[in-house]
């Protein structure tokens, strides 16, 4: 591996880094997040204008065809800029579905008049895109949609339920994975569409999470009308569609440990008092247990760094990334957890309801430990995911499957 970058990527560096010192924010502490103490409409409006100015500079998809509106760059270039954003208070989750997701399958399998009608717009933030794949029976089992579009002369009338859709109270479009035919099997039955958030018979339901956001939903679809022109790729072509997706959130979703994790740990371990054996309380720091713990944390995000850097060693060199990038979710999702948690048990009882004494570092750490659960179920779950690997990695035989060739109507009835 190497580390270094090539002349062309340091000379990307410094002037990505010139336009975020002139045009962005750095963090004050280390809990700060954008638009903090803004309601939601104020933050939304600064999110927009922070999207605008990235893409008027050339920095909000920097690996999109120029034609599109992008930068027309290099994989690496567009890692580098988002190493060097990670600094800045930024909107983050709020166009990450957008610009990594949702456009990119527009841009890939829309008809020419609908790229030219939502890429622009939807990358300079004018627009905002959700995805709507997961339903209460159809999770990491996405060929299990049920619900249901039926042809109606040229448009889709759409019925059923979505669930765990980020961001989808404020978003305008969002690209829908429905059953189109019940008689062929699972995979083969299912058709993506455009569908507009704020269409007739679309209602979002917010669902509230133990760290007291909201940002996931429920999209109920009550007689929805779809143009068929606002079909995504062919009709039963739609897991082909879904997995082209797929491969962009596996990628973001969790794929990536924060660098400075261990280094929460050593400011919370010295403003946390554990009791010595003689009953007087001692800094944590000082216990060897704990300095093992933060060591142990410390090897688990080099180890997740390396991985990442391989991959963009690849990428760096023009080649596709190898298996490494495949796990990369998987063992970051994880290790932020049990990082995050550790940091909470270092805190004893206060670590659960919070004290001021502990500051930023314990406020970070409970964030993370409160939205780590979530990093493992998005992009598919732990048990998924070590199924992809060991089947298309490590090319060990798939598990015997009934429901593969059967008509999904008969599946419905088993």
């Amino acid at each position: 591996m190497d580390f270094r970058d090539t002349p062309e990527e340091a000379a990307f560096r410094a002037e990505v880094r010139a336009w975020l010192e002139a045009n962005g924010n750095k963090r004050s502490r280390p809990d700060e997040v954008f638009g903090e103490g803004l309601d939601d409409a104020a933050r939304l409006a600064a999110a927009k204008a922070w999207q605008a100015k990235k893409a008027a500079a050339g920095y909000a998809a920097i690996t999109w065809p120029k034609e599109a509106g992008g930068r027309g760059g290099t994989a690496m270039q567009q890692v580098i800029y988002q190493q060097e954003e990670a600094a800045y208070l930024v909107p983050g989750m709020i166009f990450e579905i957008s610009i990594g997701m949702g456009l990119p399958t527009v841009m890939t399998w829309a008809a020419p008049e609908l790229k030219a009608r939502f890429l622009r717009p939807g990358l300079a933030g004018e627009e905002i895109w959700c995805q709507l794949f997961s339903e209460p029976g159809a999770g990491s089992d996405t060929g299990g949609v049920r619900t249901r579009a039926v042809k109606d002369g040229e448009d889709w009338i759409v019925n059923g339920q979505k669930v765990w859709t980020s961001g989808a109270h404020f978003c305008d479009y969002g690209i829908l994975l429905t059953r189109t035919d019940w008689d062929k099997p699972k995979q083969e039955g299912l058709t993506m569409f455009i569908v507009d958030m704020k269409a007739p018979g679309v209602e979002v339901r917010p669902i509230h999470q133990m760290s007291g956001d909201a940002e996931f939903n429920e999209v109920f679809f009550t007689d929805v009308r779809i143009p068929d022109r606002y079909r995504l790729g062919p009709e039963c072509g739609g897991w082909k569609v879904m997995l082209s997706t797929l491969m962009q959130e596996r990628l973001s979703v969790g794929g990536n440990l924060p660098t400075d994790l261990h280094e929460h740990l050593i400011a919370l371990a010295r403003k946390c008092e554990w009791e010595d054996r003689d009953g007087s309380p001692r800094p944590a720091i000082e216990d060897a247990r704990v300095r093992a713990r933060i060591a142990d944390a410390y090897l688990q995000q080099k180890g997740v760094e390396l991985i990442i850097a391989r991959g963009l060693t690849a990428i760096s060199k023009g080649k596709a990334p190898g298996p490494e990038m495949s796990i990369t979710k998987l063992v970051a999702a994880k290790a932020m957890q049990d990082i995050a948690a550790f940091a909470l048990e270092l805190a004893g009882p206060e670590g659960l309801v919070g004290h001021q004494a502990l500051g930023g570092d314990w406020r970070y750490m409970q964030r993370l430990w409160l939205s780590s659960p979530g990093a493992r179920l998005g992009g598919g779950t732990d048990e998924i995911l070590r199924n992809v690997i060991a089947a298309r990695v490590l090319g060990l035989p798939g598990e015997l499957r009934r429901d593969r060739k059967l008509p999904f109507r008969d599946l419905e009835r088993a």
